[in-house]
């Protein structure tokens, strides 16, 4: 996330945030109380929307909602701000953020503590940074921190490989179930684009063995 926030007050003008937005080159950001809480989000649409209200009033009101409206109609901030603002916490996964960015249509997610108060903010841009990892460090954590620290397994029983981000994993776990858990959560490293499943899972094994399965007839 990026902690360097620029947010506005509830009370702001309209000629204020028309003048900050331009002026960092942001297109919204949040609105915040006295407390540094987070309350609301102005984005550019929300102020164009006096431009297009001034144009030809009779003609816009016909064709916005009525919130629209009352948003061209709006002087400040909290007025014009949608509420309420769509966050996420600082411990929340990138996986979740990306997830609400795109069940609720929005560019960027404030970040909030646990009281609600402003701590960063995180944007599209953002999320995607995790792809620049290097193939060296995903299969270094996959290693590392996956088969050897939390599976506690014996790192010579697998094979991971890692190109442009693909992960391809061999080998033979224990179980199936572990073979499966540790599939699931390879998936979750930061900047795997794609898994590979080349594990060999004893059930497969036991079936090959036993030959083909045949339905009874009745």
């Amino acid at each position: 996330m990026t902690r360097r926030v620029v947010s506005a007050k509830k009370t702001a003008s309209y000629k204020e945030l028309a003048q900050r937005m331009r002026q960092n080159r942001v297109s919204a950001f949040p609105v915040v109380d006295e407390s540094m809480q987070v309350v609301g989000i102005v984005s550019e649409s929300d102020l164009l929307l006096k431009e297009a209200f001034v144009e030809d009033p009779g003609i816009i009101t016909g064709i916005l909602r009525h919130k629209d409206v009352e948003k061209a109609e709006a002087v400040t901030a909290f007025e014009l701000m949608s509420s309420p603002a769509v966050t996420v916490s600082p411990d929340d996964s990138v996986e979740h953020a990306a997830r609400l960015m795109y069940s609720r249509k929005v560019k960027r997610l404030p970040v909030v503590d646990k009281a609600g108060t402003l701590v960063g903010i995180v944007s599209r841009t953002d999320l995607l940074a995790v792809f620049d990892r290097s193939d060296d460090e995903i299969c270094a954590e996959i290693v590392n921190d996956l088969i050897v620290s939390r599976f506690i397994q014996d790192p010579r029983q697998f094979s991971v490989q890692v190109k442009d981000g693909i992960v391809t994993l061999a080998g033979s776990p224990d179980t199936s179930g572990l073979g499966h858990d540790l599939i699931g959560q390879v998936r979750h490293v930061q900047g795997v684009v794609a898994v590979r499943d080349r594990l060999a899972y004893p059930d497969d094994e036991i079936r090959m063995a036993a030959g083909p399965l045949f339905m009874p007839r009745h």
